[in-house]
């Protein structure tokens, strides 16, 4: 996670519970390979956004994107979606992989919220995930039928990606996915400079699940599943 971050690992007092960096040697150790475009499943990310053009603010206060930003972003609800648009910015922590560790991100946690079904935290270079806000004041994601594993569709210059929620972050910052989530949707993933500032909107199933959590085919078939459903209304 980037430093906004919080891990249930690392959040013993705050219940669960970016920057632009300048480039380092070690950022660069390992270059970043091209963005592989994705646009998963039968419906197309104009028909998502479509369900999602109005809010019905479920939130009891707004979100910051970064620290110090102002609280602009509220999280929204249908009958059977929560969502949100914000910024995306990259969340390297779990497992030790190539791209993701103390090495190539200062922040890099070895813990996330959720764990894989064999007990070990997620790899955040290889799933994609995306993070909420730890319970708090504003939002109490669980209150909502979302939880570790629940179903999201994230949508980006016309793209669709399934990914699941993976990971909790600070109870007042939203905006955040996996390395794997960002490369995919072909969004800089360096951990330490990458994200995008805007135009990323997340898509929540009301109470859907993953099984196991980092099973990336299960979450397309299931997304496919529930989106052609939300579109059309019910």
């Amino acid at each position: 996670m980037r430093v906004q971050s919080l891990t249930l690992a690392a959040a013993g007092a705050a219940l669960l519970a970016p920057t632009t960096l300048p480039a380092t040697p070690a950022a660069t150790a390992h270059p970043t390979k091209e963005p592989v475009l994705h646009s998963e499943g039968k419906v197309a990310a104009a028909d998502l956004l479509a369900r999602v053009r109005d809010c019905a603010q479920v939130s009891r206060g707004r979100y910051r994107t970064d620290e110090g930003e102002p609280e602009t972003v509220p999280v929204c609800a249908t009958e059977d979606a929560v969502f949100w648009k914000a910024d995306l910015d990259i969340d390297c922590d779990g497992q030790r992989t190539e791209r993701c560790n103390p090495r190539t991100d200062p922040q890099f946690s070895p813990a996330t919220a959720f764990q894989q079904s064999d007990g070990r935290h997620l790899n955040a270079e290889k799933l994609p995930y995306i993070v909420v806000p730890a319970p708090g004041p504003h939002w109490d994601h669980s209150a909502h039928d979302v939880r570790g594993g629940s179903l999201a569709a994230v949508v980006y210059r016309g793209q669709v990606l399934y990914a699941v929620v993976g990971d909790t972050g600070p109870r007042d910052i939203i905006g955040e996915a996996s390395y794997a989530t960002a490369r995919a949707l072909g969004i800089p993933c360096d951990p330490r400079r990458g994200g995008v500032s805007s135009g990323v909107t997340y898509i929540v199933f009301k109470n859907s699940r993953v099984t196991p959590i980092e099973d990336h085919a299960a979450a397309v078939a299931a997304g496919d599943r529930l989106a052609q459903r939300f579109v059309r209304g019910g």
